[in-house]
């Protein structure tokens, strides 16, 4: 909860209706007084209301998005008919409050309020294992946030507790807006540069993240956004801004024109956030990125495989103009793109089209070299089709008498996952990491092969 609850239609004196109860005179003289002060002080604006007892101390903390609406609510009539606002206000002296300059700093100050003070009739939030935590990791080189109810134990910078896991996702992102930090779960490593060739999700393309899963942005400069998000968080915003402004100045100074925009861009959406901060209105697109070691572990788990499978071929065939037929294989390692691994095919021995006979062909072309050089096969191949292509796979395997890895075939609209040796597919959730990776595969060979295609076309159209 972040506010005791008030019920407007409940019935001060509990018995169902008749006049409303008469409050003890402290009491009455404590709604007449906060009451006055509620309308005469308090500005219908976001920021945080502090009840106090008569010695001063703060007995709870709470965040409205209307500090006068939201704090006048405590002294209806009917307020007193619940019993935790009952409680709260028996015990109150005094009401004041902090004005924010937009609902996501109404939301952190509470947050930092209930941790500093811990308030009596808060006491809920100070249990560790029940309520939300921002999370910035510290171990990686480029750290995620994360919404979590259990706390890493070390590796990590915390924020809260805040009392409403739904207004902190609201809070991160709108402020992934600004900063365009991550929040996917991928280990990604700065020196690995497979990961050039990995393909971000939708927040990327919306502009809701820098995309460090790409290699689009510099461990370093990732790591200044991040130091720009906790200065926020910690509630140094005019510190911050001051260094942004002058981060930008410099950037102009020396030519960066492409750096110094960017700065120029989030300090206008910072500075807008008072007034778009609403945190019920920072809806996201739904985003499901591809985890690579969820994915291979999805695989193991389905496939019932001996160990966790590293190396992923795709296969797909492409057509020119009708005439010319082309195929291609990309490979996957460890869930990323290996681009030295991929391989394209000009299909010498088919006529026409045919695909199903274009699919065997290339894969015995290609597992009898592998076979005769005496390579690793890989533990997975993904062809893109239905039965029928599966089916011309394994006979490139029976006819080289080859024993194959684990053959796939992955059919498109339905997205149906065809095994070797069933009859019947498998239907995986939308949603299964295992089902994106192999898509992931699909459409890189999809892609890879109507590359292919378009060279072809452009060599015989300029005679190159």
């Amino acid at each position: 909860m972040s506010d005791p609850p008030i019920t407007q239609e409940a019935s001060p004196s509990g018995d169902g209706g008749g006049a409303p109860r008469e409050l003890p005179k402290t009491q009455a003289e404590f709604f007449a007084r906060a009451a006055e002060k509620v309308r005469g002080k308090f500005p219908a604006a976001p920021g945080v209301y502090l009840f106090q007892d008569q010695a001063g101390r703060v007995l709870y903390v709470g965040k409205a998005k209307d500090l006068r609406a939201r704090v006048g609510s405590y002294f209806l009539a009917a307020a007193a008919g619940d019993q935790r606002t009952a409680r709260l206000v028996r015990e109150a002296y005094d009401v004041d409050f902090v004005e924010a300059e937009s609902d996501v700093d109404a939301l952190l100050m509470e947050a930092r309020l209930i941790k500093d003070i811990q308030p009596k009739h808060n006491r809920d939030l100070r249990d560790d294992k029940s309520f939300p935590y921002l999370q910035i990791t510290t171990h990686e080189d480029f750290p995620r946030i994360e919404v979590t109810r259990e706390p890493r134990a070390s590796g990590a910078k915390l924020y809260g507790p805040f009392a409403s896991a739904g207004s902190l996702r609201g809070a991160v992102q709108a402020l992934q807006k600004v900063f365009k930090f991550r929040t996917c779960s991928l280990d990604i490593a700065a020196d690995d540069d497979r990961w050039r060739w990995f393909r971000p999700c939708l927040l990327a393309s919306i502009n809701q993240c820098t995309a460090p899963c790409n290699l689009r942005i510099s461990k370093e400069d990732y790591r200044n956004d991040i130091k720009r998000l906790r200065m926020f968080l910690e509630g140094n915003r005019k510190k911050l801004l001051a260094d942004m402004r002058a981060a930008m100045a410099e950037a102009s100074a020396n030519l960066r024109f492409e750096q110094a925009a960017r700065l120029r861009d989030e300090i206008e959406m910072l500075e807008r956030l008072r007034e778009r901060g609403d945190i019920e209105k920072h809806e996201q697109p739904e985003v499901f990125f591809i985890d690579p070691k969820k994915g291979l572990a999805g695989l193991q788990k389905i496939f019932k495989l001996p160990e966790r499978p590293r190396n992923i071929e795709g296969v797909d065939i492409a057509h020119l103009g009708g005439n010319e037929t082309v195929a291609s294989l990309v490979q996957f390692l460890d869930g990323l793109p290996f681009k030295p691994g991929y391989r394209r095919f000009r299909i010498r021995d088919v006529e026409g089209i045919d695909d199903y006979a274009s699919i065997r062909e290339v894969v015995a072309r290609r597992y009898r070299k592998l076979r005769d050089d005496g390579d690793t096969f890989p533990d997975v191949l993904l062809v893109d089709g239905g039965l029928g292509q599966l089916r011309r796979a394994m006979e490139a395997f029976e006819k080289l008498e080859i024993k194959p890895p684990l053959v796939l075939s992955l059919a498109k609209k339905e997205e149906l996952v065809y095994v070797m040796h069933r009859n019947k597919p498998l239907r995986l959730s939308r949603r299964s990491y295992a089902l994106r990776l192999l898509q992931y595969v699909r459409d890189e060979a999809h892609r890879f092969a109507q590359h292919y295609h378009h060279l072809l076309r452009k060599k015989r159209t300029l005679g190159e």
